[in-house]
């Protein structure tokens, strides 16, 4: 006969355990000392086993039952609950042991020796100021879109583009933890949109209508500027490479013979060797420099530590002194250069953006555009050096004309 609530409840302990049956195998187990234990029994693979269901009444008769039909179903598969069991009890182990801080250590450690050494540690130290201390505990299995969404949009309320960019992060981690089969999805796809609508910002650059004016104000301040710093100045304009580019360059990259600067790939944004033609006035500027600093291994060392290089910083403050603060920036050399190629000297865009080593957009092209346009790049770097001696010279002379006929 069945077991009911009030068989289970009133059931008193005896001088040893007994067993109050149910039905197929659920049977209660009464201890001397009072307790109640539900149980099951089974058989497979010829053998009698037993499982534990429980402590009554804190597991209910209707819930014991329901526990005994899963076990059912578990065996028809030819499986064995209580070995089902075990295995499910160390996969919730290890899931929980599974945190996204100790996921996303292992993917960064995955892909360091492939990354710039300054780009490894920019990720881990965003990792660790935005990402870990807000979610870096959960397990990936309980992390929901709603708790990153929390995170980004405190991000957001300072930093609007890092919570885009740790958001991206956020998303390798996941795509690596599916990889890995410890997730299941990408849990950031979609978050975006409960993001403030972000337009990116360019770099400030000065129009190409006002390049005399900035050249004038360039030479007004070299005895204001530090000579190195005024140097870095005019090579940037002379090669229009990225910052950090010019401020890490050593001795050992230039060629003075092929008036050739080679820039290696791991200091290109793009991981691809870079060559930079280096035009007769910036084979001079690189000449004065190698008499200042051709002992040490940069080519713009540091003052207060002479075996690093120059901060990024230095040539954003020297603007900023020379009045030129949100308007001209490092990387607006950049996109001055491009307009100045393309309006004034008519070089074509292909060109001018293979000098300014930006990889093409389109898939296809990346595959099948093989040219370096290095011969033509070899001219146009030295055309591009005398325009700007042009647009100086001409804007002296009428500076001094002007002041002539006052």
């Amino acid at each position: 006969m069945s077991l009911n609530d009030i068989k289970c409840r009133t059931a008193k302990p005896k001088e040893k355990k007994y067993k109050l049956s149910d039905s197929e195998g659920l049977y209660l187990e009464v201890m001397p000392t009072g307790s109640k234990y539900w149980r099951i029994k089974y058989r497979i693979h010829g053998k009698e086993k037993r499982i534990a269901v429980g402590v009554y009444p804190k597991v209910s008769l209707q819930e014991a039952r329901q526990e005994k039909d899963k076990i059912k179903g578990t065996l028809k598969s030819g499986l064995d609950p209580a070995l089902s069991r075990i295995e499910q009890k160390q996969k919730a182990i290890f899931e929980s042991a599974q945190t996204f801080e100790q996921i996303a250590k292992e993917w960064h450690s995955k892909g360091i020796d492939s990354w710039n050494p300054r780009y490894a540690q920019t990720i881990m130290h965003r990792l660790e100021k935005y990402a870990f201390t807000e979610i870096g505990s959960f397990p990936m299995q309980m992390l929901k879109p709603i708790i990153i969404l929390a995170c980004l949009q405190k991000i957001e309320r300072t930093a609007p583009e890092m919570a885009r960019r740790v958001k991206q992060l956020i998303s390798h981690i996941f795509r690596y933890a599916i990889a890995t089969n410890r997730m299941e999805n990408d849990l950031t796809i979609g978050l975006e949109t409960a993001l403030k609508k972000y337009k990116k910002g360019h770099f400030a650059s000065i129009d190409i209508d006002d390049l005399p004016n900035f050249l004038t104000a360039l030479h007004n301040h070299k005895s204001r500027l530090y000579h190195q710093t005024f140097l870095a100045i005019k090579l940037m304009f002379l090669t229009f490479v990225r910052t950090a580019e010019l401020v890490e360059a050593k001795w050992s990259e230039i060629d003075f013979e092929q008036a050739m600067w080679t820039i290696p790939a791991e200091r290109m944004k793009m991981k691809s060797p870079h060559l930079v033609p280096l035009s007769r006035q910036a084979i001079n500027i690189l000449t004065e420099l190698k008499d200042m600093n051709g002992k040490r291994e940069y080519i713009f060392p540091s003052l207060p530590r002479p075996q690093k290089p120059m901060s990024k910083g230095t040539i954003l403050v020297a603007l900023k002194r020379m009045g030129y603060s949100n308007q001209m920036t490092g990387h607006g050399f950049r996109a001055l250069a491009l307009g100045i190629l393309k309006e004034k000297l008519e070089y074509s865009h292909e060109i001018a953006d293979r000098q300014l080593a930006h990889v093409p957009k389109s898939s296809t092209d990346r595959a099948y555009d093989r040219a370096k346009f290095l011969p033509q790049r070899i001219i146009m770097m030295q055309k591009y050096a005398d325009y700007l001696d042009e647009v100086y010279l001409e804007t002296t002379k009428k500076r001094t004309l002007s002041m002539c006929n006052n």
